[in-house]
């Protein structure tokens, strides 16, 4: 359904989107680059309100969140749409086209909600595609999820402007952020887009004490070479947070990249090292089976603190305390 959107100026019949870091200037008739904010006579309208087109009960894990309430469940709901064009995009199919040809359901905020609670989720997430294009639908929601105890959880590119953040802060609990690269040229060449609203947003969810996990994807011959990932592990060491956990995740051949070699793992153990050697506390290897990548170990004494196996939790040592059960080190941790 449409409805109008928020943060926009009118501009003589054109409009200006202030929803996302692109700022899109839409004439009359014509749609922003995320195909779902539409200029109808000098007003802006999202497309896409309360339009999901994937809906699942996911651990909160799959997000990845692994230090925000562990071994939890999560709402999980997604629409249309994109403010980037990953050439390496998994969710591609849903990501990279139009309401007019994606299957959607109408499900409105309070029916969310009801079905959050129906399936004994803590939380509520807008994931698969990016959920700042879902603005207006995901702040209506996380409103009433406010009220009734739920958590709230964006998974996200991070290409928010200051007017949508400000907006979704008091009611945002959560978020992983996809870091995809340390360089604009990077951006550019993959996703069409700019590095540094993205580092913006990281830092001010930090700044504002959002729960934050960062993931990088890591694609052979484009953004895994030693300069750029201590690029990345330093912008997280001085500008954002130690305690902040830092997922590697394996890349896989999808959409237009699939011509490439899935990432090799000896590339995520050298990202991991990296980020230990810095002071990262929290360094994690995902869509890869190891042995302890995925397993949360004490930052202090290495003690096994949480065994994981894929998105199944085999063991937790920590779901009564935030602290290691060997030395008593804090843990940053919500459980």
């Amino acid at each position: 359904m449409k409805k109008e959107a928020l943060l926009y100026d009118k501009l003589n019949g054109n409009v200006n989107c202030h929803v996302c870091a692109r700022t899109c200037i839409i004439a009359p008739k014509k749609r922003g680059f995320c195909q779902t904010r539409e200029n109808m006579d000098g007003k802006l309208y999202t497309l896409i309100y309360a339009a999901t087109s994937s809906v699942a009960v996911d651990p909160i894990e799959k997000k990845p969140l692994f230090h925000f309430y562990p071994g939890s469940t999560v709402f999980s709901l997604g629409t249309v749409g994109c403010n980037f064009r990953c050439k390496h995009c998994q969710n591609w199919t849903i990501s990279q086209t139009t309401l007019e040809e994606a299957s959607t359901r109408e499900i409105l905020p309070e029916e969310a909600i009801r079905l959050t609670k129906e399936y004994g989720c803590k939380s509520i997430a807008w994931t698969y595609n990016e959920p700042t294009i879902w603005l207006e639908y995901t702040y209506d929601t996380a409103k009433l999820a406010k009220k009734e105890d739920i958590k709230t959880v964006y998974v996200t590119n991070g290409y928010m402007t200051e007017d949508s953040f400000e907006l979704m802060e008091p009611y945002l609990d959560a978020a992983n952020i996809d870091l995809k690269g340390m360089s604009d040229k990077f951006y550019k060449e993959l996703c069409s887009a700019r590095l540094q609203p993205v580092l913006d947003t990281i830092k001010r969810m930090y700044e504002n004490k959002i729960h934050i996990e960062i993931t990088n994807l890591i694609i052979p011959g484009y953004n895994d070479s030693e300069e750029l990932i201590s690029d990345l592990v330093k912008f997280m060491v001085d500008e954002v947070g130690v305690e902040v956990p830092l997922h590697f995740t394996r890349f896989f051949p999808y959409y237009k990249l699939n011509h490439l070699e899935p990432t090799p793992v000896k590339t995520l153990q050298m990202a991991q090292k990296i980020a230990k050697e810095a002071g990262m506390k929290y360094v994690y290897i995902g869509n890869v089976p190891t042995a302890d990548g995925e397993n949360t170990y004490c930052p202090e004494c290495g003690e096994l603190l949480i065994d994981r196996n894929g998105f199944q939790i085999l063991d937790d040592k920590i779901k009564k305390s935030k602290k290691c059960t060997k030395c008593g080190a804090g843990i940053d941790i919500l459980i």
